[in-house]
């Protein structure tokens, strides 16, 4: 009996010494497999890339439709890289699908967002998004090589910390080093051929504006079989139609202060002689015919498509988002796509002064601190700042994408030609152009003098002349859950019904009631309140730029 104890235990000792072997041995795998640290000289990314990993990625815009692992490039970023990419696109409304995910702690590891967006301080002040500096410091210090300073100065908050990179980002610096070189999105665009049809009128004041409709109903009254849209714009929403806002202010020339007090456009400028006599001049040309319910009513989507067919006679749009409309109406014929002409201006004709890229920038990429490997995802936001993710995601892979003239990346004429041709089809397939634009550097393109196609080129250019720095107006976000940031969501809620009425106004008279009330609603929900604050804050960008 005693000497089958012994045994037992003699047994038992040895599985528990291969047990503790095979822990040690198991440990020590782990260990392998564990992320390497990047250093000041070696990106982290570098160190990786024969470890697999798959980051589920959020972007904060229904219209997205890319995927990753379908196209050229992104095969070629993940085989550097070793990071492959789930994007999470929202369904319907982008702001419920985030706040839900918010409410439920449930953040992906990667997530792009408008920087104005109001969850963005809502996710630092919860803690829910993880300090860029802390995760680069503590496993890719290689990290502050590639970014840059201003960038890191402008979103660094309180605590010092920076939560947020942004793309398309145009630092004072920017404007200096690549001077006649940049350019604005916002464009007043009309079809070509019609506009030259019509003898190319002058569309500059009210009256020129709505007498130009009427002579392109008239003279072109269907598209294809399709009734004429005499005018589009940017789809309209909760809170307003944002072309028929900021993009107006800036055709009109109306500074964004007045007085000392910051001007915010999205509460409507109804205090402005010159946009409110705009407004009634859309108001006229709805009265006339001349503005289609579609306009109110469709969204993005359904604009491109209208666009693609060609049913606008004019726009004011952001050109940028026609790339694949232009290209299938020059395809179709060349002599159809849309130009940007000069539009509305103020009672005394000035110059626009169109928004060139801000400081800002459009997103702004954060690390959840749910994320599954917050080494290997800075290191990957590291790698696609840095000029050679900036070079593989603009240009794709050398020698098959592009080749280098004269010191210059230059797309391959394949390519090219696909991108002109079918954006869709080249986006989906090779992947280029900024396909995978979430950190894209397009003042860092600039230097390369874009080159554009036929069917891009004249509203890009256009714009240059007009191009201004509007740096001390961004980022003027008032804290979430503030009495100021509730009453600016309140007025700009009811400014989102006011609009579509004014210009539905079935006479001036009724415009002017309307106008009154709206005005007496602001005063009374807090305005005066909205306005000091954000003027406070944009005192203190003034501060943090040295102006």
């Amino acid at each position: 009996m005693i000497k089958g104890r012994k045994i037992i235990a003699i047994g038992l000792l040895v599985a528990m010494a291969c047990s503790a072997q095979t822990f040690a041995a198991s440990k020590k795998k782990k260990a392998k497999k564990a992320t390497a640290k990047g250093t000041e000289n070696v990106a982290g990314w570098t160190l990786n890339k024969d470890k697999p990993i798959k980051f589920d990625w959020y972007i904060n815009f229904s219209w997205f439709a890319r995927h990753w692992g379908d196209s050229e490039v992104s095969k070629y970023i993940t085989e550097k890289t070793g990071v492959d990419v789930n994007f999470i696109v929202p369904a319907g409304n982008e702001a419920e699908k985030l706040n839900a995910m918010i409410a439920g702690d449930a953040l992906p590891d990667l997530i792009t967002l408008g920087w104005w967006e109001g969850q963005v301080p809502m996710m630092i002040d919860s803690g829910l998004v993880e300090p860029l500096d802390k995760l680069a410091k503590d496993y890719d210090p290689y990290f502050f090589k590639v970014v840059d300073n201003d960038k890191v100065g402008w979103y660094t908050q309180p605590d010092g910390h920076i939560y947020g990179y942004p793309n398309a980002s145009f630092t004072p610096q920017a404007y200096k080093d690549y001077a006649g070189k940049l350019t604005s999105n916002e464009t007043f665009l009309v079809r070509k051929d019609m506009y030259e049809a019509l003898g190319s009128p002058d569309m500059t004041t009210p009256e020129g504006f709505v007498a130009a409709l009427e002579a392109a109903k008239k003279k072109f009254p269907t598209i294809n079989g399709q009734p004429i849209i005499p005018f589009g714009t940017n789809e309209f929403g909760d809170i307003g139609c944002s072309q028929l806002q900021g993009y107006l202010m800036h055709f009109l020339a109306i500074s964004p202060e007045k007085d000392g007090k910051f001007q915010n456009a999205d509460l409507g400028l109804t205090e402005n002689p010159e946009y409110v006599r705009w407004l009634k001049a859309f108001r006229k040309a709805h009265e006339k015919g001349l503005i289609a319910t579609d306009v109110f009513v469709d969204k993005r989507s359904q604009i491109e498509e209208k666009a693609a067919q060609g049913r606008y006679f004019c726009m004011l749009y952001q050109n940028w988002d026609m790339q694949a409309a232009q290209n299938a109406l020059y395809e179709r014929d060349p002599n159809s796509i849309y130009i940007a002409v000069q539009g509305p201006k103020n009672s005394k004709g000035d110059d626009p002064t169109l928004a060139g890229g801000s400081i800002a920038g459009w997103t702004v990429t954060l690390i959840s601190k749910n994320c599954k490997d917050k080494a290997r995802a800075i290191q990957f936001l590291t790698y696609l700042i840095s000029e050679e993710g900036q070079m593989d995601t603009n240009f794709g892979i050398p020698n098959k994408h592009y080749t280098m003239v004269n010191g210059v990346p230059t797309l391959t004429p394949e390519v090219k030609a696909l991108d002109s041709s079918d954006k869709n089809k080249q986006e989906t397939e090779i992947g280029v152009q900024y396909t995978y634009w979430m950190l894209m550097d397009t003042a860092w393109q600039a230097q390369f003098g874009v080159e554009y196609s036929p069917a891009l080129g004249q509203p890009q250019l256009w714009t240059r002349p007009y191009v201004h720095s509007f740096a001390a107006y961004d980022g003027l976000t008032l804290p979430v859950g503030s009495d100021e940031a509730l009453a600016c969501e309140d007025i700009q809620r009811q400014w989102g019904k006011v609009l579509p009425q004014l210009i539905r106004a079935g006479s001036e008279a009724e415009f002017d009631k309307i106008l009154a009330d709206y005005n007496k609603y602001k005063k009374d929900h807090g305005v005066d309140k909205v306005i000091a604050a954000q003027t406070e804050l944009m005192n203190a960008n003034k501060k943090k730029l040295g102006m």
